[in-house]
């Protein structure tokens, strides 16, 4: 207090500091965290015209039917069993091969023995409101062929073994070192073809197994990104599914989408009862065609039997 006093007698008052109010903080908005959407090049979009006028003759040729068959397209357990064998226990191409020229080769019967996880990835020239509907198809469609076979298939981006990719021109070009991280041991001559992929061949997929076995342990899908609505459906059906086992076309199977002739483009009823035999516990993987045939036309036989067809 005598401090105080003596201050105050001796000095002029001074008035105390003013406080200014402390000022809110300035929100900096953070930089967009969003999927990279950037303009296709005119490459893309040249390909979208191409693939869109595909489209078109196609079905006003009466082709890329949806219907799954109908009594137009009948077929018998011994159509189905021997369908079965040419599609399921040959290979459309070689291992290792460059996709351009098929040749089809006796195989030894090859499937999934465990849970499949398939990730679905696009490249940065597909818009998002193409990606949400893309996923939606896959989604779906992947639970379709979980029915069928009975193998449990999950989309997620954990650990994924089943990759599908849906990749623009300018996409695919620059794949090359990211393909190599998918599948490591891939040749030369497939990374080649994934990315100059020729423009008539609208879509594939590369499987691959331990050495010496029949087992997949790993596949990647690659969707053309410029393919309108119906044959990008297409594209789903046919790859995803040759993806799981079947991996040859047949111009015998129908009513079918391994089938080069285009009539179908999405999975029919005869296709889900091929994918059924395929993972049937009665065959095995590394089955010669030799063993599995004569189980596979029991199988198809006892099938339409009891009404499947």
């Amino acid at each position: 207090m005598l401090v105080l006093a003596t201050v105050l007698m001796g000095c002029d008052v001074m008035a105390p500091p003013v406080t200014q109010p402390a000022l809110p903080p300035i929100d900096v908005p953070e930089p967009p965290t969003g999927p990279t959407v950037t303009p296709p090049s005119q490459a893309s979009r040249d390909l979208s015209t191409y693939y869109a006028r595909l489209q078109n003759d196609l079905l006003n040729q009466g082709l890329l039917r949806g219907d799954g068959g109908g009594p137009d397209t009948p077929f018998t357990d011994t159509q189905l069993g021997r369908n079965f064998v040419r599609i399921a226990l040959f290979n459309e191409y070689r291992d290792n091969s460059d996709f351009l020229r098929p040749q089809a080769t006796l195989s030894k019967l090859r499937r999934w023995s465990g849970p499949i996880r398939m990730s679905v990835e696009f490249g940065n020239t597909v818009p998002l409101a193409r990606r949400d509907q893309d996923l939606a198809s896959v989604s779906a469609y992947a639970a379709r062929l979980s029915r069928a076979t009975g193998v449990p298939i999950r989309i997620t981006d954990s650990n994924p073994n089943f990759h599908v990719l849906f990749l623009g021109e300018d996409d695919r070009r620059a794949y090359g070192p990211r393909l190599r991280e998918l599948i490591p041991n891939i040749s030369d001559a497939t990374v080649r073809t994934f990315v100059n992929l020729p423009r008539d061949q609208l879509c594939v997929v590369i499987g691959t197994f331990a050495p010496g076995g029949s087992t997949y342990n790993n596949a990647v899908a690659l969707i053309r990104a410029e393919h309108p609505n119906l044959m990008r459906s297409a594209c789903i059906h046919e790859e995803l599914a040759q993806g799981m086992g079947l991996a040859n076309d047949s111009p015998a199977a129908r009513p079918s989408i391994f089938n080069d002739d285009e009539e179908f483009a999405l999975l029919t009823r005869h296709d889900e009862l091929l994918l059924k035999m395929l993972y049937d516990p009665r065959l095995e993987a590394g089955m010669k065609a030799s063993v599995a045939a004569p189980i596979a036309r029991a199988i198809a036989r006892e099938y339409l039997a009891t009404g499947d067809s």
